[in-house]
């Protein structure tokens, strides 16, 4: 009797030591996994995105943005990614844009109330005319932060400059608290490497106050943004179609990594 409850003590301390070492083996394979590029956007349907189904759909695996003669838009409309808000974090994709079309990959960007689909924040622009591919432009905000080739430092907003009113520091569509500390090359070189009516990658970097966006690898835009009053540290993922003509904008492989 003596041996059995030995034996059946030890066969429970076992059992016991494996359900605690699979418990952290399988927590630890979850933490690791954060930190590694996952799809947030499975190509079937628009399971955790949220737009308007007279723009948006998926066609062949690809989420798809298109405005028609007959659906003309009054004003910017994005899908919106509504599973999380990602602080520090890296997105690649694909996309391919109509020679008209002109959209963008918005992030830590704020949803506008009574606007449905409206978004306002960080935008790595897109269009099929490559004339604003890759720079930084704050949708419904502070406008262009950083052009093409630019390294930017986006310095604290002046006092004599209130927070409601953020039209009285910006001229031409540009913020004009920036510094361009640094170029990243010609416009006309860097743009070089984007192809037209084609898949192009895009690759955004974005790490505490520093913004960094790439498309085929090449860096467009780098900003650091120290205005503390304005900047964002986290918000929705999201990308539009614009007012304009006619266009198409399609994305595929859109791929999150969380950062530490």
């Amino acid at each position: 009797m003596i041996l059995k409850n030995n034996n059946s003590a030890f066969i429970s301390f076992l059992l016991v030591f494996f359900v605690a070492f699979t418990s952290c083996k399988s927590d630890k394979n979850n933490s690791e996994n954060s930190n590694e590029f996952q799809p947030i956007f499975n190509g079937k349907n628009l399971e955790g995105w949220k737009g308007d189904s007279k723009y948006w759909s998926v066609k062949e695996g690809v989420l798809t943005g298109e405005v028609t003669p007959e659906t003309i838009l009054k004003r910017n409309s994005f899908i919106i990614y509504e599973k999380e808000q990602p602080i520090n974090f890296e997105l690649k994709l694909e996309y391919r844009i109509s020679t008209s079309g002109n959209s963008g990959v918005n992030y830590r960007s704020e949803k506008i109330k009574n606007k449905p689909f409206a978004l306002r924040g960080y935008q790595s622009d897109i269009d099929g005319k490559k004339r604003f591919v890759g720079q930084n432009y704050e949708e419904k905000k502070r406008t262009t932060l950083a052009y093409i080739g630019e390294k930017v430092i986006i310095e604290a907003m002046p006092d004599t400059i209130p927070t409601t009113n953020l039209r009285k520091n910006i001229k031409r569509n540009c913020w004009q608290t920036r510094n361009v500390v640094a170029s990243l090359g010609d416009k006309k070189e860097l743009t070089s490497h984007i192809k037209d009516n084609d898949w192009n990658t895009m690759h955004i970097i974005v790490n505490n106050n520093r913004m960094q966006h790439f498309v085929n690898g090449v860096l467009m835009s780098d900003v650091t943004d120290l205005d503390t009053k304005n900047r964002s540290k986290k918000g929705f993922i999201g990308v539009q179609v614009h007012v304009g003509p006619p266009m198409k904008v399609e994305y595929k492989n859109i791929l999150l990594k969380r950062l530490l």
